[in-house]
């Protein structure tokens, strides 16, 4: 216990042997403030340089295979373009000074609707004077019928008289030939009367023919003549028009491709296909063979067939590109098999490790690496067995530095 206590006795310090110490410096907080703003800039540093570096991707959804045929196999793929087959220029018959235009883009017409009126000036002055000619051989028609009525009747009091010989042979022959002649007149004037109506019908039609009118019922795709312009039917050069808008038959639209004519023989009439439009790359349009057009280009060595389209919609409009899917006959009734898996873009699968897998990107731009099994080819897309479903977003053309968990930017998309 004694040992305890002297011990205890020199841990004691005596307050007035104690030096007095200076205060704290204050070097020592400011270095660690600067460490702790160096490591948060660092971080800051890294997740900037970090998210710039994500490389940049396109991206498809993975859609469900319909029960349709969808799966039927491509025979042949080829591009082509949207085509209109009733499609026309419209023009006024007659050279004249717009007056009035009364169409715009994408406005519905009728067949017969008026669309725009010509100045008839010139028109309604040429009717005016064919309408006065028409009055004036009526006139002349009615005259010399008076005067015919009053030789016939002078003509059989001769006979009478001449019978009786009180007139000579020779007035009675006058009388007559002054009847024949009047009849003459008469059918002359009658004639000259009906060219009058002739005339002054072709001067309506000249007036109507300053009204141009929808020859078939569609939809405007073009506006090209304005009010107090000329326009003219011939190409006449210079600042004369020769159109006053352009109209397109929708429910004419089908589809024109370009097939090489090394793989025409593939191409069958009646035969099913597939249609996406470049525009709408998610949306299959269903579609048969019409007609392969006898002749080929020499140049570019192709034979142009003619799809029809089995769905219309507002959204396709004429000269849209296209891609088009020939596929295998479709199964006799009875023997139709249940679609399996879903289908993707050919360029969402690639290859690592000498295995088929595909990139899905999930939470935060993520990608998950998958293995998947494929199955037929389908155009431009392929089907996928297993690994992949329905409503999920894939990378096209993953590059080759993708890996599982890497962050991407998808092209398009918002930073």
């Amino acid at each position: 216990m004694n040992a305890s206590a002297e011990l205890l006795k020199e841990l004691r310090l005596e307050r007035s042997k104690t030096p007095s110490t200076p205060p704290p410096s204050r070097r020592g907080l400011w270095i660690g403030l600067g460490v702790a703003a160096a490591v948060l800039l660092a971080v800051a540093a890294w997740l900037l340089l970090g998210r710039k570096q994500a490389p940049e991707v396109r991206t498809a959804p993975v859609v469900a295979i319909s029960s349709g045929g969808g799966a039927s196999a491509s025979v042949l793929d080829a591009s082509g373009y949207v085509v209109a087959r009733r499609m026309a220029t419209v023009s006024a018959k007659v050279t004249g000074r717009v007056k009035e235009v009364l169409i715009e883009e994408g406005m519905r017409v009728e067949e017969g609707q008026v669309l725009a009126r010509l100045d008839p000036i010139d028109a309604a002055a040429q009717r005016t004077l064919a309408a006065s000619q028409v009055s004036a051989s009526k006139s002349q028609a009615d005259s010399v019928q008076a005067q015919l009525v009053d030789a016939e009747a002078n003509a059989r009091r001769l006979s009478q008289l001449v019978g009786q010989q009180l007139v000579s042979r020779a007035q009675y022959d006058q009388a007559i030939a002054q009847r024949d002649a009047l009849r003459a007149q008469l059918a002359t004037a009658q004639r000259n009367a009906q060219v009058a109506g002739d005339q002054l019908r072709i001067a309506d039609q000249g007036v109507d023919n300053t009204v141009v009118r929808a020859p078939f019922s569609g939809i405007v795709t073009a506006k090209a003549a304005q009010p107090g312009e000329i326009v003219s039917p011939l190409a006449t050069g210079g600042f004369t028009r020769t159109g006053i808008g352009t109209i397109v038959d929708m429910d004419s639209l089908e589809v024109e491709v370009e097939v090489g004519e090394s793989y025409i023989g593939r191409v069958q009439p009646k035969m099913p296909l597939e249609i996406v439009l470049n525009a709408y790359p998610d949306w299959r349009i269903p579609g048969e063979v019409i007609a392969i057009i006898p002749a080929a280009d020499r140049g570019k060595a192709t034979v142009k067939v003619r799809v029809a389209l089995k769905e219309k919609d507002a959204r396709i409009v004429p000269d849209m590109g296209v891609r088009v899917s020939f596929l295998e006959a479709a199964p006799k009734p009875g023997t139709e098999q249940k679609p399996q898996g879903v289908r993707v873009p050919a360029a969402a699968i690639v290859q690592r490790d000498g295995a088929d897998v595909a990139f899905v990107v999930g939470n935060e731009d993520a990608v998950e690496q998958r293995a998947v099994k494929t199955g037929i080819a389908m155009g431009g897309d392929r089907q996928v067995l297993s690994g992949l479903s329905a409503g999920e977003t894939v990378v096209l053309e993953a590059p080759e530095t993708l890996a599982n968990g890497d962050r991407v930017r998808v092209a398009g998309a918002q930073p």
